[in-house]
């Protein structure tokens, strides 16, 4: 049995989406990094490798440097966070969250709604690279 130590995630539950780009990165940088693909391999020996040579490169750049200075606004120090409510749905036995004073609050609703706006372009930039990333899959050997 192979085990896949994935040094970006904390221990803990994961859900499978966030768990398949970890781990199709963390292949890519132990690629990089156990197996020094541009000390033992020539990869200027044609165009094709040359390019994926190129694309390897790009996404672990991208993965190792890049990516992990996203900042989350509802992170921003000093923001003051409405108290967290949950009210009881009429009718039901389900719970939401009870609203909070808007203007009161209006710094931490601008962060919502910028941590969304962030969150969606975020995923969209992880399917995009995890989709780069496995069309050079074939080259990720020496």
């Amino acid at each position: 049995m192979k085990v896949l130590k994935i040094n970006s995630l904390e221990k803990g539950f994961c859900d499978g989406d966030y768990l398949l780009l970890h781990a199709a990165f963390q292949i890519l940088v132990n690629f990089i990094e156990k197996e020094k693909p541009g000390k033992v391999f020539d990869w200027s020996y044609d165009k094709e490798h040359r390019e994926a040579w190129k694309e390897i490169q790009s996404l672990y750049k991208w993965w190792s440097k890049v990516r992990p200075t996203r900042k989350n606004p509802l992170d921003e120090k000093g923001l003051k966070k409405p108290p967290f409510r949950l009210k009881e749905v009429p009718g039901t036995n389900l719970f939401q969250q009870a609203p909070y004073d808007k203007k009161k609050y209006a710094r931490y609703k601008k962060a919502v709604n910028r941590e969304m706006f962030l969150d969606k372009k975020w995923r969209e930039e992880d399917t995009s690279n995890l989709h780069r990333l496995i069309d050079i899959r074939d080259f990720l050997w020496t």
